[in-house]
């Protein structure tokens, strides 16, 4: 009888085990593949992350910044007192509050009468008692000149500023509970003491000759400045990004660039990170104008004027509105300059065509003798680190610059080109003065190749 075949080592197959080494690098190669998957997985997170933070975080600055700082709040709607839109608002308001109303047919009437006792026509006397609705009208009007020209002073302003910080301190209270204010937000309705230009009124009023005026009693001299429910609900929102306020904004910064330091094509991952970014931050922007369009469409009967509405508005969210269109400018400029650095076509193409343009400068001036010396050779010897070092303090400035906006960027954009441009010419100038080694042995054309 023939034997069975012996049994391999490697079982039914025949197939050889593993040696221990090359099991090692079998275990290697996982290890590293889902080293690469944890790393390509945290770097997406870390950059998505990023994107949706960036305007949470202009949010919170605004709000630690603008909207629960008196200073610059008061600062920041002071120059409403100029304008016409408020103006007109508080003359209204105003002429309301002084309710300086003379009954004019009663007091037509009583003069009618006594001109008639001293012998006046009874066709004159009722001329005179015609003329009731016409003294309405001149006080009506009286009232409305002194009300203007008290506004258009320098007693408006002061009267403005010290209304809003008094009503601001309130609003910060009712949001984050702390500080108390000289007046109580009620039902999310916030009210200016406009108690000094009134009383001014009636002054000048008196002053006219027009004494009702004096006897015109205590009325309501509030004057609402914006309205809305939402304000006791956002009491908890508005507490915690006063709190994260300073520091949120280098913890995205921080985590946007442990995204792209994760990504295995950083350059990538940065055009990425700041376009997602801008995009956001345009999402944002054009939320706030729904919601400016909405709140404007829906204004309580408290407040008396849109216009006024308006201008309050647009005065309270200017910053923010200018950090986000800031935030989207700089986005599309860090991925411009991250895919124009890169290895394409077009990028390829355009540093050529500088370079080529710097060495036709370079040979020109050398012609006449026009040369950089060791600085062009030093520039030449350290361009990248030189360009890097640029870039680093243009970076730098951004950052420490107070509230940049879209000119801010430009500007620095320009001044960078300004730097790369000048390092290119210099660079191109030492490469010029640099002299041409010699071809090794061989390389240059031989003897029958001359004869050909």
């Amino acid at each position: 009888m023939t034997e069975p075949p012996a049994a391999t080592p490697g079982g039914p197959g025949g197939a050889e085990p593993p040696s221990p080494s090359e099991a090692r690098h079998g275990g290697g190669r996982a290890a590293g593949a889902a080293g690469r998957a944890a790393r390509v997985t945290g770097s997406a997170v870390l950059i998505v992350l990023t994107c949706i933070l960036v305007p949470v975080a202009l949010l919170a600055t605004w709000v630690h910044d603008i909207a629960l700082d008196t200073d610059r709040y008061v600062s920041t709607v002071s120059p409403l007192a100029s304008d016409p839109a408020i103006q007109d608002a508080a003359v209204h308001r105003i002429t309301e509050a002084v309710g300086a109303k003379v009954n004019g047919p009663q007091a037509a009437a009583d003069i009618a009468d006594w001109l008639q006792s001293q012998g006046l026509p009874p066709r004159a006397a009722g001329a005179v008692k015609a003329l009731g609705p016409q003294i309405d009208s001149a006080v009506d009007q009286a009232v409305t000149r002194a009300a203007t020209r008290v506004v258009r002073s320098n007693v408006f302003e002061t009267v403005w500023t010290t209304a809003n910080r008094a009503a601001h301190q309130a609003v910060v209270h009712a949001l984050t509970g702390e500080g108390r204010g000289a007046f109580e937000v009620q039902d999310g309705t916030v009210t200016l003491d406009v108690g000094t230009a009134v009383e001014r009124v009636k002054k000048e009023l008196v002053d006219a000759g027009i004494s009702p005026a004096a006897k015109i009693p205590d009325v309501d001299k509030q004057m609402v400045l914006f309205q809305s429910d939402q304000l006791a609900k956002a009491r908890k929102g508005a507490h915690l990004l006063d709190v994260v306020g300073n520091w949120f904004p280098v913890l995205v910064v921080v985590l946007g660039a442990a995204g792209v330091l994760l990504a295995r094509h950083r350059r990538r991952a940065l055009a990425r990170t700041a376009l997602g970014a801008a995009f956001a931050c345009l999402v944002v922007a054009i939320g706030l104008v729904v919601a400016r369009r909405y709140y404007l469409d829906h204004l309580p009967p408290q407040v008396q004027s849109r216009a006024a509405a308006a201008a309050v508005f647009d005065t309270l969210l200017r910053f923010l509105k200018v950090s986000l269109r800031t935030a989207v400018v700089l986005g599309v400029v860090v991925a411009l300059g991250a895919y124009l650095v890169g290895p394409g076509r077009l990028p390829v193409a355009v540093r050529g065509a500088s370079d080529h343009t710097a060495d036709s400068a370079a040979r020109w001036a050398a012609a006449r003798h026009i040369t950089t010396g060791r600085a062009g050779t030093w520039a030449h010897t350290y361009r990248r680190s030189l360009t890097l070092a640029a870039l680093l303090v243009v970076v730098l400035v951004f950052a420490l610059w107070n509230h940049p906006t879209v000119l801010t960027i430009l500007l620095l954009v320009l001044v960078l080109l300004a730097v790369l441009a000048a390092l290119a010419l210099m660079a191109a100038s030492g490469r010029a003065a640099t002299p041409t080694p010699p071809s090794p042995p061989g390389s240059g054309p031989s003897a029958d190749d001359s004869r050909a």
